[in-house]
């Protein structure tokens, strides 16, 4: 199981929120430009990070440089806070407790993958937290996970929309195996979570 594989699954999700923004009639509002929920750290995967990873080493240099330099400088605020978080900067070393302060506090420092234009540098390798949000969503199971757009309520009709079915078991009980196998290629027995600023600055290392 590869990255590739993993991009592959993601991009059922990427299908499953097209349909329902059609379905919307132009009520969503996501488009490119629009980045107010690409703030603040939040965790990803470690097949999220290897993705990251591998899109930012395959940008043009230039960018590259960029977005390493504006990683690496979110890192040493996360260090500033946290002066014991060490890489591969797992979020279980923190707790959830210690990461949500920290996230809290860093609340609105954009994702350093935003260009000057509030645009994805990686969209297409953008990470499975990212696809989620922008519509709610509901599965077989009964599980309903709401629409986490932080400007929905300025948006007449976007906050009305009715979750959008996806069967989010299935694709989880894919997305196992190759958290697994992600998780083996860093050289650990075990799945973990990052963000997005060490994935990046890794690439860069």
């Amino acid at each position: 199981m590869t990255s590739d594989d993993y991009r592959s699954l993601l991009g059922r999700l990427q299908g499953w929120f097209e349909g329902g923004r059609r379905a919307a009639g132009g009520v969503v509002p996501c488009r490119g430009g629009c980045s107010a929920c690409c703030h603040g750290p939040f965790d990803i995967s470690v097949a999220d990070a290897e993705l990251v990873g591998r899109a930012v080493a395959g940008l043009p240099p230039e960018t590259r440089d960029r977005v390493v330099r504006r990683a690496t400088d979110l890192l040493e605020r996360m260090r500033s806070l946290e002066p014991g978080w060490r890489a591969p900067y797992d979020i279980a070393d923190l707790g959830e407790d210690r990461f949500d302060r920290l996230a809290d506090a860093l609340a609105d420092e954009p994702c350093p993958l935003l260009d000057a234009s509030g645009r994805c540098g990686i969209y297409h390798d953008r990470p499975l937290v990212c696809r989620l949000i922008g519509l709610g969503m509901s599965t077989p199971a009964g599980r309903v996970l709401a629409n986490e757009c932080p400007i929905q309520s300025s948006c007449p009709g976007y906050g009305e929309l009715a979750p959008v079915p996806f069967d989010l078991e299935a694709l989880e009980a894919v997305e196992a195996g190759l958290l697994e196998a992600a998780a083996r290629r860093t050289g650990r027995a075990v799945a973990f979570e990052t963000t997005i600023a060490a994935a990046v600055a890794g690439a860069g290392a």
